[in-house]
Order: structure tokens, then sequence, then C-alpha cells
């Protein structure tokens, strides 16, 4: 079973955990992201990982199995987004990150050399510590995603 399908499995318990006084047991790598449908306007809350942007204020969150979600597509244009970030409720504007830019691969890069074992979530070898080939980049394009937010007030 891979660790997005125990993840799923364990979505409320750790939505409940995040919500609770105990969520500085997760919330330094996990928060709640509450998306609002494009087309349905239904909003839905999920946890996500989560990495602070080092450019700045901002978050980049990186979507494995992105075929198989749905809630990242609401941002292929820039929208407003409501976080549960160590126990306060934050707003925000999130983007998907273009697959064939350059922020995309420092994005991937920076989150793979702080979480090398992230690599394995999206199916390439971060081991070498050498950056992502041009390969990887286009494999991490087509099987994941990667969201950056903009804290309002940042």
């Amino acid at each position: 079973m891979s660790l997005d399908a125990i993840f799923t499995r364990l979505n409320p318990g750790i939505s409940w955990i995040l919500r609770s006084p105990l969520h500085f047991l997760l919330s330094p790598a996990l928060m709640l992201i509450t998306v609002t449908g494009r087309r349905s306007g239904r909003r839905y809350t999920i946890p996500v990982g989560y990495q602070r942007d080092g450019d700045g204020d901002g978050l980049v969150v990186m979507v494995s199995y992105a075929r198989r979600k749905q809630w990242w597509r609401n941002y292929r244009e820039p929208g407003p987004v409501v976080l549960r970030l160590r126990g306060r409720e934050l707003r925000g504007r999130a983007r998907v990150v273009p697959p064939d830019s350059e922020a995309f691969r420092r994005h991937a890069e920076a989150s793979f050399r702080r979480m090398p074992w992230l690599g394995s979530q999206f199916g390439i070898d971060t081991r070498r510590g050498t950056g992502l080939s041009e390969a990887q980049v286009l494999h991490l394009g087509r099987e994941g995603a990667i969201v950056g937010i903009e804290l309002d007030g940042a």
C-alpha cells in the first residue's frame, strides 16, 4: 500500500488532530486546506503536506498521484484558499506552478533536498543529491503537481 493510500485512510483522524489542541504533533509538516470547487461551489477540507517557500512567506504543496486528485485543479488559475496552519486559520491565494517553469524545478529540487524520501511518492530517485534531470522533471510534471500559496498579509 502506498503512503498516499495510507494517508487517505487516515485523513479523518489527521484532520481531527490538526483542528485540536494537539495539532503541534502534526502541524510542522501537515496543514488543512479548504478548497471551493470551481464548478460545484462545494467546499471541502483535506490535510496536505506543505513546506515553506524558501523565497519568502509563501507555502509549497507537492501533490503526488495528481491524476487521482481533483482539489489542486481548482488552482490552475489563481484562487482563494483557506488554511489551518499550526493551529491558526489563514487565508491566501493558491495557484498551480506550471510544470515547464523554472519555479517548478526550483520548488521540486528544494522539496527533495529537504525530504529525499519524498521522491519515492513521485517515482523519482532523489538520493543522488545532484538535482533533477530533465527526464525526472518531465516525469514529475506528468505524475505530480506543485501548488504555490501566498498568504494574505504576508
